[in-house]
């Protein structure tokens, strides 16, 4: 049982957490990667897309000198996309569940969290202008921001991350449980139900 359990927690896992990074950071390719933020301030991007891009996958990158980002559910940046005076996408991000950042640079403790800004499903043919801006929360002690953009990207299924959560935890609920009362039936082994040893006599063969 305990196999079974351990199987589905790894079922529940790969469905609800590795699935989803996955398609956010590798599927598609990528268009290109621009510094939006630096040395204390946002610029503005635009760049020219075509229909062949679409979807397109909004991506972007926080380089902080931090272990991580604490933003109590504040808004650390905002992002708007907008393309013939149309806005395309509106988000906020938070960063603080970015548990594991990757290190900018092994000489310097600046950690680098990427966040989601959202879906572009459809792409007309020409100039989109990305606008990215600081939010309310407070001391974030932000080096850089970078802007990175897939094309062709897989659409992550709704359903995945709720079925994936489900499972890994009627695996490790499970897991617990035959672990606890695994062995033989649960139960201890009662002394009595074996017959004692020999002992020996004097005189005995």
């Amino acid at each position: 049982m305990r196999l079974l359990f351990v199987l589905i927690l790894l079922a529940g896992a790969g469905i609800g957490v590795i699935y989803p990074w996955a398609m956010t950071n590798f599927s598609g390719h990528e268009i290109g990667a621009w510094r939006v933020y630096e040395q204390g301030r946002f610029k503005p991007l635009t760049v020219p897309l075509s229909g062949r891009d679409a979807p397109v996958r909004v991506l972007v990158d926080l380089t902080a000198r931090a272990e991580r980002i604490v933003s109590q559910q504040r808004t650390v940046l905002t992002l708007t996309a907008a393309t013939n005076g149309r806005t395309v996408l509106a988000s906020t991000l938070q960063f603080n569940h970015s548990d594991n950042p990757r290190q900018a640079s092994p000489q310097l403790p600046d950690k680098i969290f990427r966040d989601e800004a959202g879906l572009i499903p459809a792409v007309s043919p020409g100039p989109y202008t990305f606008t990215v801006g600081p939010g309310d929360a407070e001391d974030i002690p932000m080096r850089a921001v970078d802007l990175i953009l897939r094309s062709g990207v897989g659409e992550i299924d709704g359903r995945a991350r709720p079925v994936g959560f489900s499972l890994m935890a009627v695996g490790l609920i499970g897991l617990v449980l035959a672990m606890r009362f695994g062995g033989r039936g649960g139960r201890p082994e009662n002394p009595n139900s074996q017959p004692p040893p020999p002992r020996w006599v004097r005189g005995s063969a």
